[in-house]
């Protein structure tokens, strides 16, 4: 697992020119149940697998609600996501009470690019090791982020993290171009496709997938037990 000892502490650079923490970190995102997000003119769908570690435990959730125009998913280490999203709520809040109005989007990511940042310039701090898609509207319109541990930040049409997520890419790859002037209906559709195509032949199921939403005149929610794969069967799509 050692690395020559470059690795002890995330100040100590490689002679090859890296930081093996933050990498460390970025490989426990690639580990993590995948999450998807995708965005249209007027929405933001967010996906996520809900991955239990045993048959007695239940599931850990991966998306989060930030404000009402504002919503993250998550992959990697849970509990680092929890601690990010309590940051976002935080600062949210703070801005909606100083200034009277909604944080917009960008703003927050470049604050949560930021505090990340921060982790991998300090000998006593580890970087967070979770990545957090980033989706909401604000008068920009509709925007979807990711986060990375290393505080860089990516704004994206549509994008899936962790596990088999390549698989997602794929499918997202071929279908983006359509994104842009899609229905909030054929939004979720396309999400559940992706989050399909992580999952290795399993059956998709309302229990395994929460999906989220937010958009015009439509606050985020969580959409979780309420549409699964029969969802698909009842209004199927081209692939």
């Amino acid at each position: 697992m050692f690395r020559n000892q470059y690795d002890t502490d995330v100040t100590t650079w490689s002679p090859a020119g890296r930081l093996f923490q933050v990498e460390y970190a970025m490989e426990a995102v690639k580990q993590g149940s995948a999450s998807i997000g995708l965005r249209s003119k007027t929405h933001v769908v967010l996906a996520c697998v809900n991955k239990a570690q045993s048959e007695l435990s239940s599931h850990q959730r991966k998306i989060f609600k930030v404000d009402d125009h504002i919503g993250v998913a998550i992959a990697g280490l849970t509990a680092d996501g929890r601690v990010l999203s309590r940051y976002m709520r935080s600062e949210s809040i703070n801005y909606k009470f100083t200034y009277e109005s909604s944080l917009p989007v960008g703003r927050l990511v470049v604050q949560l690019a930021d505090k990340a940042q921060v982790c991998t310039q300090r000998s006593w701090k580890r970087p967070y090791g979770v990545g957090l898609l980033v989706g909401g509207l604000d008068e920009s319109g509709a925007h979807l982020y990711y986060n990375c541990p290393s505080g860089n930040y990516f704004e994206y049409q549509a994008f899936a993290i962790g596990s088999r997520s390549q698989a997602a890419k794929t499918y997202l790859e071929r279908k983006f171009e359509t994104f842009d002037r899609a229905s909030r209906e054929e939004l979720i559709k396309h999400a559940l496709f992706a989050i399909k195509e992580t999952l290795q032949g399993d059956k998709l199921t309302s229990s395994i997938c929460t999906v989220a939403v937010v958009g015009v005149d439509e606050p985020f929610q969580v959409l979780d037990q309420q549409m699964g794969a029969s969802d698909l069967g009842a209004a199927p799509m081209e692939e």
